[in-house]
C-alpha cells in the first residue's frame, strides 16, 4: 500500500455549493462525471459521494490538491456500479512518481453525509 485517504463531506454543504455556483460541477467534476449525475436526475447524496471520493483519492497520493485540478481525478463506474478512480494530468504524474498503480475507493451515504475512502497500491 502506497497511500490511503478518507473524506467525509455533508452532502448539504455540496447542495448549497451547487445552488450558489453554476459553476461548482463544471470546476470539480470531468464531462463525464456530470454526464453520469445527469443520468441519476442529480442526486445530491450521489455528487456529494463523487466530491468526498476526490477528496480522499487526493489525501491517498499525499498531496492534497497541489499540481493538479480536480478534474484530474474522475471517479467512473463499471458495469456493475462500482466506482473506479482514473487519474489524468498533473494527477497521474503524482501517481506515476510514487509508482502508484491503481487506487481504489468506496463511497457510502446516509441521510445527512457521505463518506469515501481511497486506497493508492
Amino acid at each position: 500500500m502506497k497511500g490511503i485517504g478518507i473524506d467525509i463531506i455533508e452532502i448539504d454543504r455540496i447542495s448549497n455549493a451547487i445552488c450558489k455556483n453554476d459553476k461548482f460541477l463544471q470546476r470539480i467534476f470531468t464531462k463525464k462525471e456530470i454526464e453520469y449525475f445527469l443520468s441519476i436526475d442529480y442526486r445530491k447524496n450521489t455528487i456529494a459521494g463523487g466530491f468526498a471520493a476526490k477528496e480522499a483519492v487526493m489525501k491517498s497520493l499525499g498531496t492534497g490538491l497541489r499540481n493538479f485540478k480536480w478534474i484530474d481525478i474522475e471517479i467512473d463506474r463499471d458495469h456493475l456500479g462500482k466506482p473506479v478512480v482514473n487519474l489524468y494530468n498533473g494527477a497521474q504524474e503524482i501517481a506515476d512518481h510514487k509508482e502508484i498503480k491503481e487506487i481504489m475507493v468506496s463511497i457510502s451515504h446516509s441521510r445527512d453525509y457521505a463518506v469515501a475512502q481511497a486506497v493508492a497500491i
